[in-house]
């Protein structure tokens, strides 16, 4: 601001009044809640209680009637069904590495076993041999 202006030109105007808004993300609806017979006679059933302006965030969810809208309905209930689909995936895949784990364990316990009688063949062989070498002095008297 100037230093050498005159007081009448120093007076700020008053600010302007702030502009009405629908009051943001946390704004809920001031219309009345349908309740549950409304909302049977206009979409034929009701499976959800309207609690008034609820939603996500306080968001009216129904602001414009599109939970009767067909195509709406139609892409929810294919949402639900592919996340039904992945939830089942999920225990498919687990049950697939339980089986996985279990072959594997199975393996593994038939290799231990080879092993062992590998082992046993070697030490047979050994006492065959052994057995052999004695027998070999018998009927020569």
């Amino acid at each position: 601001m100037p230093l050498f202006k005159s007081q009448s030109q120093r007076r700020n105007p008053s600010p302007p009044p702030p502009p009405q808004t629908s009051g943001g993300i946390f704004h809920r609806s001031r219309t009345p809640p349908r309740t549950s017979t409304d909302s049977a006679s206009s979409s034929g059933s009701s499976t959800r209680s309207n609690r008034g302006g609820g939603g996500f965030l306080g968001l009216n969810r129904d602001k414009h009637g599109l939970d009767s809208d067909p195509s709406i309905r139609t892409a929810r209930q294919k949402v639900a069904d592919a996340e039904r689909a992945e939830r089942q995936a999920d225990e498919a895949l687990l049950a697939a590495r339980r089986a996985a784990d279990g072959a594997r364990e199975q393996v593994k316990m038939l290799e231990r076993e080879a092993i062992e009688d590998a082992r046993r063949a070697k030490a047979k062989q050994a006492e065959a041999k052994i057995i052999t070498k004695s027998a070999k002095g018998l009927g020569r008297h």
